[in-house]
């Protein structure tokens, strides 16, 4: 008999704004830990590096995985990153969007679709998923029956695409594509707001589908 992983999964919720396209919305964040008691790695560093870096308290931290370079989903990652010394990962696409926030300090490191990060004895399997923003992308952990979709799929549909840089008929295809397919128990750790599970939300794929049109 197989052990389970002794990585879990922390959430914490972060408060700070949103800009883009000349507006600016108050907004939560969830950010996501994944990893055991020595060794961690953080999706979306969103807002404040010192509640990020005090819930990691002495783990080492292995990497800040972005899921898409909107400012409040990256605003804290270069400070989380001079202070932990982890990498910072984003998918190439959204490095137009990045530099909007950060212009002076790139990522140091590229997802790539497929791509596997390791942490704690599991893996997160890098999903592209573009539509809500050019580099958006999903982490599926299936040692942990979870996926993190950042702003990609929430409870009730997908994220917004009505700003620059979103397409909606390609956000749709996105989770068609990659996330309706995983097991329908898989839990939806989303980048905003509560968590849902793939067979919550597939069978409203179709509407999805007919409100783009």
């Amino acid at each position: 008999m197989t052990a389970a992983p002794a990585a879990r999964v922390e959430h914490l919720v972060t408060s700070g704004t949103f800009s883009l396209d000349g507006g600016t919305w108050n907004v939560d964040n969830n950010v996501w830990i994944v990893g055991d008691d020595t060794e961690a790695v953080v999706i979306d560093a969103a807002h404040d590096a010192d509640a990020i870096a005090e819930a990691l308290g002495d783990r080492a931290l292995r990497a800040i995985v972005c899921t898409h370079a909107h400012n409040d989903h990256i605003d804290a990652a270069p400070a989380l990153a001079a202070r932990t010394g982890a990498p910072v990962l984003l998918h190439r696409d959204d490095l137009p969007l990045w530099k909007q926030t950060h212009p002076d300090r790139l990522p140091d490191g590229e997802l790539s679709d497929g791509e596997r990060l390791s942490v704690a004895g599991v893996e997160l399997t890098v999903l592209h998923t573009p539509g809500h923003a050019p580099g958006a992308v999903c982490l599926y952990v299936p040692e942990l029956g979870t996926v993190f979709t950042g702003d990609t799929l929430f409870q009730g549909g997908p994220g917004a695409t009505g700003r620059s840089f979103s397409h909606f008929p390609t956000i749709v295809e996105s989770i068609r594509t990659r996330l309706l397919d995983l097991p329908a128990e898989t839990v939806v750790r989303t980048g905003h707001g509560d968590a849902t599970t793939v067979g919550a939300e597939a069978p409203h794929l179709q509407e999805w589908i007919d409100r783009g049109h």
